[in-house]
Order: structure tokens, then C-alpha cells, then sequence
């Protein structure tokens, strides 16, 4: 059974395609016309060992955060299509991730229930033209869709391009392993029967 799925959303503000395969091997073809939020997709997709395709255009000549925002949208869509009924799935997740000076570690629970804890202490910086505070607002964005709850904690760190790319590989590799099928998981890991 293949876990994919395909959406395109299109606002009056944002115009995306995006096409995931939980189970690739980690390809990525990123573009957002957001350079800094390329990157972190594209590393995102390897670590999570996603192959993700996103096309994205929107109003950037007003700022990123619609595109953005709605790239988290989107994508968190993806997850509960390609996921299903998410029978089978380990449904939690962890993973701790150095970058130099940086320690990110991220847990998240696929329960439907969406909820996002970020402890991420950064500056109101640029990195390039990217407001750093957007990232949130894509994470907030990836949790309601996806109904996932997931905690981002940055233990430390100095560089600010180095805490969000600790952030996204970490969350990328929790997802990883929350979305793998166990075969010694019978229906859904819940004593409720449903997730």
C-alpha cells in the first residue's frame, strides 16, 4: 500500500502543489520562493527520508507569511492523507539533533490531537529575508492540520540559522519514526481503538 498523497491548495494569497511519499528515501524538490524555507524542506526531506515535492508561490512582495504558513498547512494535509487510518503506525516519535554549537530535541505523538509546544528562544532576526519567527507559524500550521501534538526544545544554541536547521532535521526524524510501520502493531496504538 503506498503511503503518498498529492494536494494543491490555492488562496487568494498562495498557490501550492505538494506531493509526499512517507516512504522514499529522503529526495526533495523544493520550490517555494522562499530561499531559507527551500533549504529547511529539502533537509527535512532527507532526514525524514521523505520524498517531497512542494511548488509554491504567493504574495511575497508583502512578506513570507502566507507562504509560509499555508507550506505548513499543506503539508500537514499530506501526512494525515498518506497516513490514513494510521493503522500499523508507531505513532510517537523523538529525536535529538546537534548542529555545532546547537541542541534541538523534538517529541511528537500522531494522537489528533493537535497541540504545539515551542521552546525556542530566538531574536526578531532576518536569516537572509526570512523573519526567524515564521518557522513557528509553520510548525503551528504543520500540528493543526496534521493533528499531531509536537514539542520542539532547543537545550542551547548561538547561531540562529543553525537552531532552526537543528529544529527541522530533529522534527523531521521524529516524524520518521512516529509514520513506520510496526508489523507487531495490531489497528492503531491506542487502548481506544482509534487515533
Amino acid at each position: 500500500m503506498a503511503r503518498t498523497s498529492s494536494i494543491e491548495r490555492v488562496t487568494k494569497e498562495t498557490r501550492i502543489r505538494l506531493t509526499i511519499d512517507l516512504d522514499g528515501s529522503g529526495q526533495g524538490k523544493i520550490c517555494t520562493s522562499v530561499p531559507f524555507l527551500d533549504h529547511m524542506l529539502d533537509l527535512f526531506a532527507r532526514h525524514g527520508l521523505f520524498d517531497l515535492e512542494v511548488e509554491a508561490s504567493g504574495d511575497i512582495d508583502i512578506d513570507f507569511h502566507h507562504t509560509v504558513e499555508d507550506i505548513g498547512i499543506v503539508l500537514g494535509q499530506a501526512f494525515r492523507e498518506a497516513l490514513g487510518d494510521k493503522k500499523g503506525i508507531r505513532r510517537y516519535g523523538q529525536a535529538t539533533v546537534p548542529m555545532d554549537e546547537t541542541l534541538a530535541s523534538v517529541a511528537t505523538d500522531l494522537s489528533g490531537r493537535p497541540y504545539l509546544v515551542y521552546h525556542v528562544n530566538l531574536p526578531k532576526v532576518k536569516i537572509g529575508e526570512f523573519d526567524v519567527e515564521l518557522a513557528k507559524e509553520f510548525f503551528q500550521a504543520l500540528v493543526n492540520t496534521l493533528g499531531a501534538n509536537l514539542h520542539i526544545n532547543v537545550m542551547y544554541g548561538e547561531n540562529v540559522h543553525h537552531v532552526l536547521e537543528a529544529c527541522f532535521k530533529a522534527t523531521a526524524r521524529a516524524l520518521d519514526m512516529a509514520t513506520q510501520l510496526d508489523p507487531r502493531i495490531e489497528g492503531v496504538m491506542s487502548t481506544k481503538g482509534k487515533l
